[in-house]
């Protein structure tokens, strides 16, 4: 066990995490989406037990989240939509993310799902964009109430 961190604040990102999923299940469900293509569950996972951690913060998450699918809807649309251009896809975000800063590794996922679902850019608003919006909103609101200024540590690097 982590020394820095409490067994309340163990048990409560655990919470979190959980909380933070079923919405997201709930999102995928309404927007009559397969959850597999909600590509947060790593996202929560560090935001809610990592959440000091830089790549943990809401510019990243944002930033990473979108910029990630951006980079595959760029390869889907200029080159094709086949397994081994989604690792050209990823390649890029990786380099993207680190470019602007929001260096955020659980939305590389986004390029992969992107090109291997063939997804147009109304997949970068709904599920990405907006499923990003509702992670940092709701991990704004959990932290807040349950270990207030643990989380954002910084809205700008």
């Amino acid at each position: 066990m982590r020394p820095d961190m409490p067994p309340r604040h163990i048990v409560t990102t655990a919470i979190g995490g959980g909380v933070g999923i079923a919405l997201m299940v709930g999102l995928a469900a309404f927007a009559d989406l397969p959850l597999i293509a909600v590509p947060f569950t790593t996202s929560i996972v560090l935001v809610m037990g990592a959440p000091e951690s830089r790549q943990a913060q809401p510019r990243n998450v944002l930033g990473g989240h979108v910029l990630s699918a951006l980079c595959g809807l760029a390869v889907v649309s200029l080159i094709g939509d086949s397994p081994w251009l989604a690792a050209l896809a990823v390649g890029a975000s990786i380099a993207v993310m680190h470019l602007t800063d929001t260096l955020h590794p659980p939305a590389g996922i986004n390029a992969l799902i992107m090109v291997t679902g063939n997804h147009s850019w109304t997949f970068v608003i709904m599920p990405v964009a907006l499923g990003a919006l509702v992670l940092v909103g709701f991990a704004f609101i959990y932290h807040r109430v349950t270990w207030p200024g643990v989380w954002p540590r910084s809205w700008w690097p």
